[in-house]
C-alpha cells in the first residue's frame, strides 16, 4: 500500500481536477524539440479525463519576471494536442474569471491547460491568496509534477492544503521507484555517482555512505578523491581544495561500512575532444600533461564485479566524458550490465538527475532500467535526504 494519496483514492467524475505538471520543455524555433515531459503526463490527464473529470493543467515555463510572450505555454499547445490526441483548450491566464468561465464552458472530459504559474509572483512565493485564486477553479489537486516537488510554491505545494490532494500517475511512479531506490530497498545496495565536482555533491555523498553499502565514484570527481589518496592525476579536472572534505567522506564510509570504489586505471589523453590521441594507464601513471577522461577496462570490471552482487542500484551522473568518444566506454559498458540484469529481473536500477538521462540515453538503456527520472533537482535533493515539499505534502494522514 503506497503511503501517498493517488488517484485510486479519488473521485474525478464531474470534478474540477487542477493538475501540476512540468511542462517546461525545450524549445526550438518556437516548436517543442524534446516531447519527453508531455509523454509522462499523458496517463494522468487520459485517466482523469475518462474518469469524467475536467482537466485543468497547471504549470509553469521558464523562469518570467511577470508577463512575457517568450514564456507563455501557449507555444506547448500544438506538442501537447498532438500527443495527447484529443483538443486543449489555452486559458489566458490561471486564476480569475477568464478560467472561471472557460470552465463553465468546458464539458466533463475536456481538457485545459491555463498560462504560466510563474506570470504571478504569488507561486514561487506560496502567497495565500494566489492559493486560494487558483484553489477557486478547482474541486481537487493533483500533482504529477515530481520535478518541481522540491519547491514549497503555491502550485506545487500550497495547493495541497486547500484542496483533496493526489499523486498523479507519473508522481506515483516516481516515489514508487524512489522508495525502491534508497527508502526501503532490497538489500546490498549500490550508488554510482559521477560528474565533474565533488564541491556540488557533497550533501548527496554525505547521505549515500549512510545509505549504501558499495559507492562507486567516477567522472571528474573520482579524480579528487584519487588526489587524496596520494595520487598524481596530472592534468585532470580535480578540485585540489576539497582532499580534505574527500578523506573525511572516506572516514564516514568506513565507518558505516560502505565500500567505496574508485577507479584503478584511466584512458588519459591530453586533448579534450573526441576521438584524440590515448593512452590506458594506471591511475598513478598519468602523466603531468595528461588528462583522465574515462575509467579504464580494469574499473569497468572493479564496478561490474559488484553490481552483480548486488540488489539495488541508484545512479547519478557519467563515469567520464561521454559526449566524447571513446570517454564513453566506462559509462556504456556499466549501463548494459544493468541492463542486462534488470531485465533478468535481478536487480532494481534508478538513474537520475543532471546528465545522467542523457548518458542512459546514450548507452540506449533508458528503457530497460527500472526508473529513470527526468527530474534534475528533485531526483538530487531526494537522494541527499531532504525531505520534498511537494510530495510530503500528498502523504497520507
Amino acid at each position: 500500500m503506497t503511503a501517498f494519496r493517488t488517484l485510486d483514492d479519488a473521485d474525478l467524475a464531474g470534478k474540477r481536477a487542477l493538475v501540476r505538471v512540468d511542462l517546461n520543455v525545450p524549445m526550438e524555433d518556437g516548436k517543442v524539440s524534446d516531447t519527453t515531459r508531455i509523454d509522462r503526463i499523458l496517463p494522468t490527464i487520459r485517466e482523469i479525463a475518462d474518469k469524467g473529470g475536467k482537466v485543468v493543467l497547471l504549470a509553469h515555463f521558464g523562469r518570467p519576471k511577470g508577463r512575457d510572450d517568450k514564456n507563455s505555454l501557449r507555444q506547448v499547445v500544438p506538442a501537447l494536442t498532438q500527443a495527447l490526441g484529443r483538443p486543449v483548450t489555452f486559458v489566458d491566464d490561471c486564476i480569475g474569471d477568464d478560467v472561471a468561465k472557460a470552465l463553465t464552458a468546458a464539458k466533463n472530459g475536456d481538457v485545459l491547460l491555463l498560462e504560466n504559474t510563474r506570470f504571478h509572483a504569488g507561486d514561487e512565493k506560496n502567497d495565500p491568496d494566489f492559493v486560494r485564486a487558483l484553489a477557486a477553479n478547482g474541486d481537487l489537486y493533483v500533482n504529477d509534477a515530481f520535478s518541481a516537488a522540491h519547491r514549497a510554491h503555491a502550485s506545487t505545494e500550497g495547493l495541497a492544503h486547500v484542496l483533496p490532494a493526489y499523486a498523479g500517475r507519473t508522481m506515483q511512479a516516481e516515489l514508487e521507484a524512489l522508495s525502491a531506490g534508497l527508502d526501503n530497498p532490497a538489500r546490498p545496495v549500490m550508488a554510482i555517482v559521477g560528474g565533474a565536482k565533488v564541491s556540488t555533491k557533497l550533501d548527496l555523498l554525505g547521505n549515500l555512505v549512510r545509505k549504501v553499502d558499495v559507492l562507486a565514484i567516477g567522472g571528474g570527481m573520482a579524480n579528487t578523491f584519487l588526489a587524496a589518496r596520494g595520487v598524481d592525476v596530472g592534468k585532470s579536472l580535480c578540485e585540489h581544495d576539497l582532499v580534505g572534505t574527500a578523506r573525511e567522506i572516506e572516514e564516514k564510509a568506513k565507518a558505516a561500512g560502505c565500500e567505496i570504489v574508485l577507479p584503478v586505471d584511466a584512458l588519459v589523453a591530453r586533448e579534450f575532444k573526441a576521438h584524440p590521441s590515448y593512452r590506458v594507464v594506471p591511475v598513478g601513471g598519468v602523466e603531468a600533461d595528461e588528462m583522465i577522461l574515462d575509467a579504464g577496462p580494469l574499473s569497468i570490471a572493479e564496478v561490474v564485479l559488484r553490481l552483480e552482487k548486488v540488489k539495488t542500484l541508484v545512479w547519478n551522473g557519467p563515469f567520464g566524458a561521454f559526449e566524447l568518444p571513446p570517454f564513453d566506454t566506462a559509462t556504456v559498458a556499466v549501463a548494459k550490465a544493468a541492463a542486462r540484469r534488470v531485465k533478468a529481473g535481478e536487480l532494481v536500477a534508478v538513474a537520475g538527475g543532471g546528465d545522467t538521462v542523457a548518458a542512459m540515453n546514450h548507452a540506449g538503456v533508458a528503457d530497460d532500467l527500472s526508473y529513470v527520472s527526468t527530474a534534475g533537482g528533485a531526483f538530487l535533493e531526494w537522494m541527499e535526504g531532504k525531505p520534498l515539499p511537494g510530495v510530503e505534502a500528498l502523504r497520507k494522514a
